[in-house]
């Protein structure tokens, strides 16, 4: 079960009244289910709040809405001690709606933030649900802390990063400055180190101190997905360095599409500072996770990119729907979770190697 007493008490909380007492106070210039950038009020916020506006305004477009992605055929080919030969995806949960986004495994299952509903869910192996938080303004990343804290990155105007249990601001300013200040790009993604910090992707890789100062950007990369080594070493970060390209005698195994993006790695420093960003692997393009062997599990192209922890590509790994995330969770972490995009549908599979072990754990 999951080992965080804070997290038992959140979930236990879903079946009383007592979760309205976590319920963030409402915050009338903020928009739930509209991240920052589709404000209309936004740019208004930025003339007022921030010392550079002109290079962070909105340019609000209107998106046609996009047809909902249908299944397709998929063959999964075999990957040393990671996953059978001819193994399947099984269909956990289906939902409408934008996305569910920055999955965490945990014993019961997967938890992920719904960013468009603004809530926070625990999908249970056997496919039920529970109401884990509301109200989270456009909430769509997760990071969870070593005393099993669960924290939200909230995506509408004036974002930020809320603790969950008991609900309170952790970091919405980086030296006195409103986060909305730095970049028009969502807060993408999240990941907590060992000390209670956590790291952010938003239009560049951010870390938010134990003491909820935030720092960076670090490098030049503007990544998506992020992930820590076991050691806490090395920060992993989705994209290819500015005029990076792979080697065209670049290996790869059967079944694999051509790769559209990459992995960048940074050496991690005593104050969470980065430093050393470098091209890692070549293969990689949303949300990942790692498995205890250091591999690094990254979806992109049609699937998941298996990655070594020296930056070979060892397989890929078909799915039926384009993924946005994975995570490994289930009572042995051996169940591996994919996130498919738009039209919410959770997937499963089982793996032969479990997931590496959290912080939390």
């Amino acid at each position: 079960m999951i080992k965080s007493t804070r997290l038992i008490a959140l979930i236990c909380l879903t079946a009383s009244s007592a979760l309205l007492a976590q319920q963030q106070e409402r915050d009338p210039l903020r928009t739930p289910g509209v991240q920052a950038g589709n404000d209309p009020k936004r740019n208004a916020f930025i003339l007022e709040n921030c010392a550079d506006p002109a290079a962070v305004m909105s340019n609000i477009t209107e998106r046609p809405p996009r047809p909902p992605e249908e299944s397709v055929p998929y063959e999964i080919h075999g990957i040393d001690n990671v996953v059978a030969d001819g193994a399947r995806w099984r269909s956990l949960w289906i939902e409408t709606g934008n996305n569910a986004d920055s999955p965490i495994g945990v014993a019961e299952g997967v938890i992920v933030a719904q960013n468009d509903k603004s809530q926070v869910l625990l999908i249970r192996v056997d496919g039920r649900v529970e109401l884990l938080a509301t109200d989270t303004y456009t909430g769509g990343a997760l990071a969870m802390t070593p005393d099993g804290s669960l924290y939200v990155g909230e995506r509408a105007l004036n974002r930020g990063v809320w603790q969950l249990e008991p609900r309170q601001l952790f970091a919405n300013t980086m030296n006195g400055e409103a986060l909305e200040c730095l970049t028009t790009s969502v807060l993408n993604d999240m990941i907590a180190d060992s000390k209670g910090g956590i790291y952010m992707t938003m239009g560049g890789q951010y870390y938010i101190s134990p003491e909820g100062e935030v720092s960076g950007p670090y490098g030049v990369n503007q990544g998506n997905g992020i992930a820590l080594s076991e050691d806490g070493q090395t920060l992993y970060v989705t994209g290819r360095l500015p005029g990076m390209e792979p080697p065209a005698n670049l290996r790869l195994p059967a079944g694999a599409p051509e790769p559209s993006r990459g992995l960048i790695s940074y050496d991690v420093q005593a104050d969470g500072s980065l430093t050393n960003e470098r091209q890692f692997a070549w293969a990689g393009g949303d949300g990942m996770d790692i498995d205890a062997e250091g591999r690094i599990f990254v979806t992109g192209d049609g699937g998941i990119w298996v990655i070594s922890p020296q930056g070979e590509i060892l397989g890929f790994i078909q799915s039926p729907r384009r993924l946005i995330s994975v995570a490994f969770g289930g009572h042995d972490k051996q169940t591996l979770f994919g996130i498919a995009i738009r039209d919410v549908e959770i997937l499963m599979m089982d793996v032969l190697t479990p997931g590496m072990k959290r912080v939390w754990e």
